[in-house]
């Protein structure tokens, strides 16, 4: 993993709340989760990948809004989660999206701007 400028606390926070999504919203098969990692147009982009339930592409928008659950209480939590993950990565100047199939998984991204000295020493 690159190293990044940021607050370490609130980006540690954005993935647990990825992972956490990834394990609990699984299918009847164990949970497979991947990370990743790129560097793209100044920006580290980062994946979180599994096989859960997934979400119809109608409901991507909606699901970062607080207290907006597509399952009701078929799964514990508030329904904050990827509000606050939204947050972080917008104060850190980057953005959060996916990609997702209902049955299939889900890919989340985030992007975090390269750090200008980090930029300027890969030159």
């Amino acid at each position: 993993m690159p190293r990044i400028t940021g607050d370490e606390v609130q980006i540690t926070q954005v993935f647990q709340n990825l992972l956490g999504n990834a394990i609990k919203f699984h299918r009847d098969e164990p949970p497979q989760i991947e990370v990743g990692v790129e560097r793209r147009n100044g920006s580290w982009v980062f994946s979180v990948e599994d096989n859960g339930i997934g979400i119809d592409p109608q409901y991507y928008e909606r699901i970062f809004a607080v207290f907006q659950r597509l399952n009701g209480n078929d799964y514990p939590g508030t329904g904050i989660g990827l509000s606050i993950a939204r947050k972080i990565v917008r104060r850190h100047g980057g953005q959060i999206w996916l990609e997702s199939k209902p049955g299939k998984g889900s890919k989340f991204y985030f992007d975090i701007p390269v750090a200008l000295k980090e930029a300027a020493d890969v030159r």
